[in-house]
Formats: C-alpha cells, sequence, structure tokens
C-alpha cells in the first residue's frame, strides 16, 4: 500500500480512534509511517516508526533513514545530536493553527488525512514513506 492510499484509508476517523493495531502492522510492513496529534501534548508516530514526542504548543521532530532522531545526551545542546539534526529531515508539529488542534509541517514528501473530533477537524496527519528519509 503507497502513503497515498493509506491517508485516504484514515481520512475522516474519529479522534482516539486513528488507527487499529491491524493498520499500525499494515502501514509497518508498508514502509510507511502515520503521524499525528493526540491530546494538547503529544506528537504520535505509528508504523515503521512507533514513538511519540511532547509537542506542548508544538515542536519538531528529526529524523532520519532510520527513524526518529532521540537525545541519548542529558544536555539539549549535546553536540552529537546538534551534529546530527544539520542533515536531519524534520516535521514541524503545529497546535492550535489554520482550524486545527495539530498540523504538520515537512518538505518530506507525504500524504495528509484529517482526523475529525465530531464535526470539528481536529487533526491534519500525515503518511510519509521510509524510503523519502534517505
Amino acid at each position: 500500500m503507497n502513503k497515498e492510499e493509506f491517508a485516504a484509508l484514515l481520512n475522516g476517523r474519529e479522534y482516539t480512534e486513528e488507527m487499529t493495531k491491524q493498520e499500525e502492522v499494515l502501514a509497518k510492513e508498508s514502509g510507511l509511517f502515520v503521524v499525528f496529534g493526540a491530546s494538547d501534548d503529544l506528537m504520535e508516530f505509528r508504523g515503521a516508526i512507533y514513538d511519540e514526542l511532547g509537542a506542548w504548543e508544538g515542536t519538531i521532530a528529526y529524523l532520519d533513514k532510520n527513524g526518529l532522531l532521540q537525545n541519548s545526551c542529558e544536555d539539549d545542546r549535546c553536540p552529537y545530536f546538534l551534529k546530527s539534526q544539520l542533515t536531519a529531515k524534520t516535521i514541524k508539529a503545529c497546535f492550535d493553527k489554520d482550524g486545527y488542534s495539530w498540523l504538520y509541517e515537512t518538505e518530506i514528501p507525504h500524504a495528509t488525512f484529517e482526523i475529525m473530533e465530531g464535526v470539528d477537524t481536529y487533526c491534519r496527519g500525515l503518511v510519509i514513506s521510509m524510503s523519502d528519509l534517505v
């Protein structure tokens, strides 16, 4: 399944019912990962990347061919992490923007889908292929 087909599968889902476990497995087997927001402070990754980032009022996720970069140093200015950020691709999480609680900005090729909260749009999520992180 490609990213456009997977995004179409998720489009219109209700908040807290974004993906099933079977869809997480399908995304992983297809080399895809899905990005969406949860609560007012989380950036969720499901599929080929399974993780979450704290995103209170927004954040930037850094990714490379292996997935989400994590700072293993205790120092926010860790030289190793800062160096790896220079060549990483980014996804910016934007909170409370353009009528969405969460939306994401990236230059990585992607497909989008909308998560609803009742009749309101809650999140514009992304589906990205791991091959586009190379």
